[in-house]
């Protein structure tokens, strides 16, 4: 959790059913060779309530107040105040009666209260999702409906994977601009409630049925095939290549040439790593817990401390049944959940008694030929972070990347070391460098907590974050890969 400002609590409770409103102011690639190297605690969790407590309304803005918009040139940095996420469990378990516009509410509505946020300062709202809402396409809009700020606008971003960090940049880029002075940016996924799609001809024949009344109606549907009522199954594989994402990772741990055994020692560091910090209390501060119809939902259930090598090491391959070397053990699982992080003006920050926990220093979105190394999109887009915050890998305290399969992360490690790669695929004059094992997803990846797309991102910041302050850090770099060939790196740093 964030850092209390000095300023005091809201006075209003931001409810669905709230009346304050906000002012209106404002082919191939060349196979590398083999590498050279293979928060602190603030406070227990928050409990995110089905409605927040009823708090004295303050008066309306005057008329007057609302009518100059606010325009500002960025001259200070982006500073992100606070972090928090609900718990990442599999689809299907303990969220499973949580819909994604809930969830991303009341996510948002603990980090709000529990770092005491005036709730007339927040500029705009700015939400990612990947599995959208047929109901509710624009979720950032719908939280700040949830939360009674009718006057507060909110938009929704998507980039599959990177979405979250999208998210983040979005707000950055608001800030940076002068159109905002603080930002709430998140991201949601909930697999559980993917909308089911039935086929285009039954779609057209009810269409047409809704038209007709009595007899004509009857006669109309009797042209359906039970059958048809089936609905379509998701479709998992990438569109332009016709490929799932584990078939792309299967075919980048061929060409790069990564071990089974090497995938499933990173598997078991990752959870490990993961538990050794929820154990010491590490993740609590950055987890709120989530009221459902079945009762509180305050744990990540997909952790798992007493994972035994030798059962791993036998374990079928998920996507070559034959030749592979990916399991299940080594890929990330379907996961559902939400993260929220609040980006101010850094003067911002400090004129309303908040201490920053960080600052956005460089992002990097990259795009790369998906056919056949489709995840190497972390590669492409590391250098373009640290160039533009001035800055080499070696300079990096932490890093975190976020793991979508256990071949993916080694992968991309293995191409960032390689010169010859890097001078062929990236255009540079040596290597990116060499990642430490010890900078690295220090309390964990998502192969141990999940990966609910959107949320992931939010996840990653706030935890390294955390770790950078346990350690002192100066610079953290954060990067995933994302479906379609791209990736995005991030660089944040503290005082």
């Amino acid at each position: 959790m964030p850092s209390k400002p000095k300023s005091t609590a809201p006075e209003t409770a931001p409810t669905p059913t709230g009346t304050t409103e906000k002012a209106a102011t404002k082919p191939r690639t060349r196979k590398p060779a083999a590498s050279k190297a293979a928060a602190a605690k603030t406070g227990p969790a928050k409990t995110a309530a089905a409605k927040a407590p009823a708090r004295k309304a303050p008066a309306a803005p005057a008329a007057s107040e609302k009518a100059a918009p606010k325009v500002r040139v960025a001259k200070d940095r982006v500073a992100i105040v606070a972090g928090l996420r609900s718990p990442f469990v599999r689809s299907w378990s303990t969220l499973n009666e949580v819909d994604p516009v809930a969830l991303s509410t009341a996510v948002a509505r603990e980090l709000l209260f529990g770092a005491e946020v005036p709730l007339d300062v927040i500029d705009e709202i700015v939400w990612g999702t990947v599995i959208a809402v047929p109901t509710a396409p624009n979720v950032a809009r719908e939280i700040a409906l949830d939360l009674g700020l009718y006057r507060l606008p909110g938009y929704t971003v998507t980039r599959a994977c990177a979405t979250g960090f999208q998210a983040v940049a979005s707000a950055a880029r608001l800030i940076q601009a002068g159109e905002a002075d603080v930002v709430l940016a998140g991201g949601v996924d909930v697999t559980s409630h993917a909308p089911v799609v039935h086929k285009k001809h039954v779609i057209d024949l009810l269409q047409k049925a809704q038209k007709k009344k009595g007899m004509a109606m009857i006669q109309t549907l009797a042209g359906l095939n039970p059958l048809d009522l089936l609905p379509a199954p998701p479709a998992i594989a990438e569109r332009y290549t016709g490929k799932t994402m584990g078939q792309h990772a299967e075919i980048m741990a061929q060409n790069f040439d990564i071990s089974r055994a090497s995938q499933e020692e990173l598997a078991l560091r990752s959870h490990r790593r993961a538990a050794e910090a929820v154990r010491d209390g590490k993740i609590a501060p950055l987890v709120t817990t989530i009221q459902t119809p079945k009762g509180p939902a305050g744990e990540d259930n997909l952790i798992r401390s007493d994972m035994d090598p030798a059962k791993i090491a036998k374990l079928r391959p998920a996507f070559d049944k034959k030749n592979g070397t990916i399991t299940a053990a080594t890929s990330s699982a379907l996961t559902d959940g939400a993260s929220a992080v609040l980006l101010m003006r850094e003067s911002k920050a400090k004129e309303l008694g908040f201490t920053p926990l960080g600052f956005v220093r460089s992002w990097e979105f990259a795009a790369l030929d998906p056919r056949v190394n489709l995840l190497l999109g972390n590669a492409y887009s590391v250098p373009g972070a640290l160039a533009k915050a001035g800055a080499k890998l070696a300079d990096i305290d932490v890093v975190e990347v976020h793991e979508a399969f256990a071949a993916q992360v080694l992968s991309n490690l293995k191409c960032m070391a390689d010169a010859t790669w890097c001078a062929s695929e990236l255009g540079l004059s040596g290597a990116v460098g060499e990642v430490d094992p010890d900078k690295l997803n220090i309390w964990g990846g998502s192969l141990a907590y999940g990966h609910p797309f959107a949320a992931t991102g939010g996840r990653m910041i706030a935890q390294m974050l955390g770790i950078m302050a346990e350690r002192d850090a100066s610079l953290g770099l954060a990067t995933a890969c994302a479906a379609g060939g791209l990736g995005v790196s991030m660089i944040l740093e503290r005082d």
